[in-house]
């Protein structure tokens, strides 16, 4: 089964304000949330997770295949006008969200190309979309994005890319897939991850810690 909706990606334009970016919903087809989700990695905790380091089954490895192949490679070189041939890639995934995730940012210098696949099955919150900023000020809107309804937001990586969401605390799938521009950079994206989640692992477990 193709799991992307690639009508809808190729119908979908690419927007250049305020960086180039493109917003394509219902990415993932319905009947695919489902068969990723059952198989989504058990994480406990806040914080972005290689995959490297995670334990989940055949329904989301299909996905994790997909984002590696070559199509889906040619459809993010074709929309954003560039070459990603021979860059190496990165996969991390988020199944929480924590009160202070969320902050305004930019991406690393090191990855060229940002994509985030949201797999909650529906949205009712006010916090925990993604907005995609003209500056700094995380009310200085351009657009919101659903996190749910395997919803695909892909952007090129820039000085002025700032992104980021409303405080949420709860569940909150997501996939990010980068390419980075070398494989020193890959490593360095390895290690960054996996020291913010073991932080915020540490940082968890005191919170819960009862009060002498």
């Amino acid at each position: 089964m193709d799991l992307f909706d690639w009508e809808r990606f190729s119908a979908t334009a690419l927007c250049r304000n305020p960086y180039d970016h493109v917003v394509v919903t219902g990415f993932v087809k319905p009947e695919a949330i489902g068969k990723i989700n059952a198989d989504y990695p058990a994480i406990e905790h806040t914080g972005s997770f290689s995959i490297e380091g995670l334990r989940f089954g055949p329904g989301f490895q299909s996905m994790v295949k997909a984002l590696e192949s070559e199509r889906f490679r040619w459809a993010i070189e074709e929309k954003f006008q560039m070459s990603l041939s021979g860059r190496p890639t990165t996969i991390t995934v988020r199944g929480h969200c924590a009160p202070g995730d969320g902050q305004v940012h930019t991406d690393s210098a090191s990855k060229l190309i940002t994509i985030l696949i949201y797999l909650n099955a529906s949205w009712h919150h006010g916090g925990g979309r993604l907005r995609l900023l003209r500056g700094k000020n995380i009310e200085d809107v351009t657009t919101e994005v659903d996190p749910s309804g395997g919803n695909l937001v892909a952007f090129l990586r820039s000085d002025h890319s700032w992104h980021g969401h409303l405080p949420f605390h709860g569940e909150r799938r997501v996939i990010q897939f980068n390419w980075v521009k070398d494989k020193s950079s890959r490593r360095i994206v390895f290690l960054r991850h996996r020291l913010s989640a073991s932080i915020k692992h540490l940082l968890g477990r005191s919170k819960r810690r009862p009060q002498e």
